[in-house]
């Protein structure tokens, strides 16, 4: 309970096995023996005032001690073999024996029985703070169906390759990164971004693995490996996660190493010492305070539930589609002043949509009929987000499309000329429009038929419905926002002023969003960036705190940010910066709880007024207060 070493784990490896495969009073029957025993020796001396004789005490108590302690003094037996006796093994042991040696049978066998009590709940503690995490790992199929020779085969999804076409049922999980090949269906998308909600997806989109399907069956093209799927690199996030600790657990580790032979150099103290002041020394008197205090300096509570806290963090983070690469990084999002921000795909859809149709005649409804006819034509995000506006248009005849590179399309429509583009399309066939055009800040496409300007079209990048919320929240709890993007100077600064955003600078390119945020660093600031494209990595490498945006995205950021959010909603950067001050809040709670007691305590055993029953207390109480608290942490909600 009080180090987790390699030789720890795996010591405790094989007792967890076991406490899944078999009732947990089976797997602990040697620690429940030992407690009864201990219970009824106890009930016998002090409750009944009877006084057993000593071979037969000795033998009952020998019996109990070895039931419960047998673990720890086999690992303590072989770290001593390495010369390695400045651990908590050793010192559990040498104090418990010495209790023996002393007569205080029932006192050595109470440490030993409450210690690894506080050790088989800390293992259910640790179980129940994996249970989140473990589940990401149940998400991926051990069989998939894939369509061979015309024949539907069961395989493992390891030997699918690209290209490849699977069949996924109603109801089963996508085992493999893919296109739909189906028109239309809809996926449960919850085990990757924390959102319940179904997703439609339509033909030619991609769909990944870990999503559910929810209606009939679907047909996927194979895109990627089983080994390069996204879920199966966000799963290495997770599990690598555990291994990176914060700063305040690597002090705590570097602290228990000095800590405890410090700790065996004052027990020395407290037996010698009183040698050169005391006249009537009694040696068996200061060798049960030395013991005592031995006992309680076990640091158990800060070694055990500090690494508990920071991943009960990562547990809950990642119930909230949220993955924290680490437990330092959960420490450095607490210190964060700053919060920069790419526009597109963060706080912004990404997807274009019609905002506004303006017709020169006064009927919209044709004009974007015309519009439709000839967009539907283009692959252009601009055009894809018109051909689709408004379901309900019809459909008119459109011939000889020509497609005009960088001004836009030129068809007959209903027989009519039609051009729709930009400015520079309408200046090349000498049409007139009226000149504030040339100053909108969104996108536009001009429309002209038979020769006359018709009417535009502005198109926009949608905002997040939660965008301006999330950045009033920021503000209000005293974080600088920053928006940084690639688009037009005027649109990022419309969207700035519509959200509150402190900066807002466009038309950049990604070492100009470098050059920004070190600008930020260097002023002293604690700057977390959250981006999802390609061109976002080097910034998010760059900030103290990088955040991928959409843990479905691009690759290159998704490896090189610290944390990575599953959905593309803005408020997770919140929920982040929340998880990570409630972690940091328990953990310090916990390390002044056991230091404080620890003093206490301490200096009550040096002084002779503590005994070896509150130093049991002391140790194993506060490190049982210690991991409540810390799973406390599981069950909050952000």
């Amino acid at each position: 309970m009080c180090e987790h070493n390699h030789e720890h784990s795996n010591a405790t490896k094989e007792h967890s096995l076991t406490t899944k495969e078999q009732p947990w009073w089976i797997a602990q029957s040697k620690l429940l023996i030992a407690l009864v025993i201990l219970l009824t020796l106890l009930l016998l001396k002090y409750a009944f005032k009877i006084t057993l004789p000593f071979g037969i005490s000795l033998a009952l108590n020998s019996i109990a001690y070895l039931l419960a302690g047998i673990p720890v003094i086999l690992m303590a037996f072989r770290k001593a073999k390495r010369a390695d006796v400045f651990n908590e093994f050793f010192l559990m042991t040498m104090a418990t024996l010495g209790a023996f040696a002393i007569g205080e049978f029932e006192e050595g066998v109470a440490v030993m029985v409450f210690y690894q009590i506080g050790e088989w709940f800390q293992d259910t503690a640790v179980d129940n703070a994996k249970k989140s995490i473990k589940s990401l790992l149940d998400i991926r199929p051990d069989t998939v169906t894939v369509l061979r020779n015309g024949q539907q085969q069961q395989v493992n999804p390891k030997t699918v390759t690209t290209g490849e076409i699977i069949l996924v049922k109603a109801g089963e999980k996508v085992a493999l990164d893919g296109k739909l090949n189906t028109e239309k269906a809809a996926f449960n998308t919850a085990a990757l971004t924390g959102e319940s909600k179904p997703d439609t997806k339509y033909r030619g989109e991609t769909v990944f693995a870990g999503m559910i399907n929810l209606e009939t069956v679907v047909e996927i093209e194979v895109s990627n490996k089983f080994e390069d799927s996204k879920l199966s690199k966000i799963l290495e996030m997770v599990q690598d996660a555990t291994a990176r600790k914060s700063k305040t657990q690597l002090f705590i580790a570097k602290f228990a190493k000095v800590y405890v032979p410090i700790i065996f150099g004052l027990a020395l103290l407290v037996l010698i010492v009183p040698l050169c002041f005391v006249q009537d020394y009694s040696f068996k008197d200061w060798f049960y305070r030395s013991l005592v205090f031995l006992v309680i300096s076990c640091p158990c509570a800060l070694v055990v539930s500090i690494p508990l806290g920071y991943f009960g963090g990562i547990g809950l983070a990642s119930r909230n589609g949220i993955l924290f690469k680490g437990g330092n990084f959960l420490d450095a999002i607490t210190a964060v002043d700053t919060v920069v921000m790419d526009k597109t795909g963060t706080l912004t859809a990404g997807v274009f949509e019609v905002t506004e149709v303006v017709a020169v005649n006064g009927e919209p409804q044709e004009l974007l009929d015309y519009a439709k006819a000839i967009e539907v034509h283009s692959t252009h995000p601009i055009a894809k987000a018109i051909a689709s506006y408004n379901p309900g248009s019809t459909a008119l005849k459109t011939e000889n499309i020509q497609e005009i590179a960088g001004h836009g399309l030129c068809a007959t429509v209903n027989g009519k000329q039609t051009l729709a583009g930009n400015s520079k399309l309408l200046d090349k066939y000498n049409i007139s429009y009226p000149d504030d055009l040339r100053k909108m800040v969104y996108s536009i496409v001009m429309l002209a038929i038979d020769g006359k300007y018709a009417g535009y079209i502005t198109v926009a990048d949608r905002i997040k419905a939660g965008s301006k919320a999330v950045i009033q929240a920021m503000r209000a709890q005293g974080l600088y926002t920053v928006m940084l993007s690639g688009d037009k100077t005027a649109v990022v600064n419309m969207v700035a002023k519509e959200l509150g955003i402190n900066e807002a600078y466009g038309d950049l390119l990604p070492e100009d969003k470098v050059s920004h945020v070190q600008q930020l660093l260097d002023q002293g600031r604690h700057v977390a960036f959250a981006g999802d494209g390609v061109n976002d990595a080097p910034v998010v490498a760059l900030a103290q705190v990088g955040i991928a945006m959409g843990g479905l995205g691009a690759d290159a950021t998704i490896e090189t940010a610290d944390i990575v959010i599953q959905n593309d909603e803005p408020n997770k950067i919140l929920s982040a910066i929340k998880i990570g001050k409630i972690t940091r809040n328990i953990v310090w709670q916990n390390v002044i709880l056991a230091m404080g007691v620890k003093v206490i305590v301490l200096i009550l055993g040096a002084g002779g007024v503590a005994t070896l029953w509150e130093a049991v207390i002391a140790d194993v109480g506060v490190a049982l207060l210690a991991i409540l608290n810390a799973i406390r942490i599981q069950h909050k909600k952000v």
